[in-house]
């Protein structure tokens, strides 16, 4: 890991690998840093070359970039409402040699102020928050990654807008949100699948990976859990340092 001062506002900014080495990303030293949840929804994109992608809320870009170095071929595009992390994600794209496109927007102007046809995928890890009161107040350099000023629900009718007919939608979220997710997608997805994200096997999961493709019809799936940490072992599971390596996947 290294620092070096940003380029936009002077502050400082360190340069991580992630995958095993194969990517590099920039992003602030202070406030929110990218982690398990950017790994595991970028685990989640199964896109076949070609396919066309957009990340809602991108932040400096780590979906982007391990869903980039998972999947050669993606057509990725990036919107983040934040100017100082949508510069660090272009510097991100160019420091990878990756091939995506980032837009700052508010996710709230809706999916139509891009000007773009839907996608074939549209993702997100939504800020996890809509209730400043909910929680103490998290740092200046935080609130933009946890607090969802407009509510759960203009993420997902962004999502929904975002995606043809037959694509498909993938959310990371907090756990206690699953049926808010299940019923604001519901509105015009279906087909849903549904992976708990357990930090022990003997603990209730505190994150969810929700998967759903629009207009779909089939049954819900409940998918095989994925465990994070094993008490008195290695940091991680075998299953989810395979995952954060760039090892495997979480396909649907």
């Amino acid at each position: 890991m290294t620092a070096a001062p940003s380029q936009s506002d002077g502050a400082e900014i360190v340069e991580n690998a992630l995958l095993g080495g194969r990517v590099r990303l920039r992003q602030p030293a202070k406030g929110y840093r990218a982690g398990m949840d950017a790994a595991l929804l970028a685990a989640a994109i199964d896109a076949a070359p070609g396919q066309r992608v957009l990340e809602a809320g991108c932040g400096a870009g780590a979906v982007l970039m391990q869903m980039a170095a998972r999947r050669p071929g993606l057509a990725l595009t990036g919107l983040e409402r934040d100017p100082a992390m949508a510069a660090l994600a272009r510097e991100n794209v160019a420091l990878n040699g990756a091939q995506a496109t980032i837009v700052t927007g508010e996710v709230a102007a809706g999916f139509r102020a891009l000007e773009v046809d839907p996608f074939d995928w549209a993702v997100s890890n939504p800020p996890f928050f809509d209730d400043a009161s909910a929680l103490r107040a998290p740092s200046p350099g935080k609130r933009a990654a946890w607090m969802a000023d407009d509510g759960l629900k203009a993420w997902t009718d962004f999502l929904l807008k975002g995606v043809r007919e037959g694509g498909r939608i993938v959310v990371i979220h907090r756990a206690d949100r699953l049926a808010d997710l299940l019923a604001l997608l519901g509105e015009k997805a279906g087909s849903f699948a549904v992976r708990g994200i357990h930090p022990y096997a003997d603990e209730p999961a505190k994150r969810v990976l929700v998967g759903a493709v629009k207009t779909g019809k089939a049954p819900l799936r409940l998918l095989p859990p994925l465990v994070l940490h094993e008490r008195g072992g290695a940091k991680h599971t075998a299953g989810a340092e395979a995952i954060l390596r760039g090892e495997a996947g979480l396909g649907w």
